[in-house]
């Protein structure tokens, strides 16, 4: 008997660690599970210089955070390429893109674009072509006079504003084919829209193709003096820059997103966008980016 109580005592101390260890799986695995609740992921591209978007970039992620009620990992790419690649392989579930390059990642991976900025109040910019004041060209049409004689620089090669759009007009005034087929004296590109304001700027090339809205930012803040620099010319009307998702969040998820940046009015993360708020966009708003995208061979129709 003495025998038996000693084996029914280890028996159901076996059950009850077994019971245990169960449990304690379970947990560890509602814990892995909450844990890999994967952060919401977001990439940037370099509008301006890095470290000048550092500390609005800390800001946004903890503000957006808050809003969806889940980690956000914020971070600012090197180029606009790594922003559409890290797009295409699922590495990010948002984006904030040039034009151009929503295009290519809506063409490739389908994202879609929910929220654009506003300047001035307008979900609008332009690109501008500048020179240095005391050049004597006062149009594009002075500056192409004798192409020959003349440095110019476009920004990124993904950039709307800074390179599509003026590269088209370029070429439809015969001046331009492709970086190395051009009736420049030289053509270059820098790596972002304040680096060319400065290469005017400095005389470092003699004119470059530059967001309008960038620029007039850059000149409010005094980086770039506003006097040394002229337009001679500018485009058509751009929507501006979107900030998209992969076609895969929940429509939940995107109606938080909308209603969180709407509701931005923080002046450093605006600063740092150069807007004056937030507003929902279209993939359909970029349409005519698309074509000239298309016209470029950038993407097939």
């Amino acid at each position: 008997m003495k025998k038996f109580w000693i084996t029914a005592i280890l028996l159901s101390l076996a059950i009850f660690l077994a019971a245990c260890g169960s449990a304690g799986e379970e947990e560890n695995t509602e814990q892995a599970t909450e844990s890999t609740e994967e952060a919401f992921t977001i990439g940037v591209i370099p509008a301006q210089t890095e470290g000048e978007m550092e500390e609005a970039m800390d800001k946004l992620q903890t503000y957006l955070s808050e809003e969806l009620d889940r980690e956000v990992k914020l971070d600012v790419y090197p180029n606009y390429n790594g922003v559409v690649e890290a797009m295409n392989y699922d590495k990010i579930d948002m984006a904030y893109l040039g034009p151009l390059t929503f295009v290519i990642a809506n063409a490739n991976s389908n994202a879609q674009a929910i929220i654009t900025s506003l300047v001035d109040g307008e979900p609008f910019y332009r690109s501008y072509i500048i020179t240095h004041a005391d050049n004597p060209w006062n149009s594009l049409e002075d500056l192409l006079e004798n192409p020959e004689e003349i440095d110019f620089a476009f920004g990124d090669p993904n950039s709307t504003s800074g390179s599509l759009i003026p590269s088209i007009e370029l070429k439809d005034r015969g001046v331009y084919e492709s970086q190395q087929e051009n009736e420049f004296n030289s053509v270059r590109n820098t790596s972002s829209h304040d680096a060319t304001a400065l290469s005017v700027q400095n005389k470092q090339v003699d004119a470059g193709a530059i967001d309008s809205a960038i620029f007039n930012q850059l000149v409010e803040s005094g980086k770039i003096d506003g006097e040394q620099i002229k337009t001679i010319w500018e485009s058509e009307e751009l929507f501006q820059y979107p900030w998209a998702v992969r076609d895969s969040i929940d429509e939940e998820t995107v109606n938080k997103l909308q209603e969180a940046f709407l509701a931005i009015d923080d002046q450093v993360i605006l600063d740092a966008f150069g807007a004056s708020g937030f507003t929902e966009a279209t993939t359909e708003d970029y349409e005519s980016i698309k074509q000239a995208a298309i016209k470029e061979g950038i993407i097939e129709e």
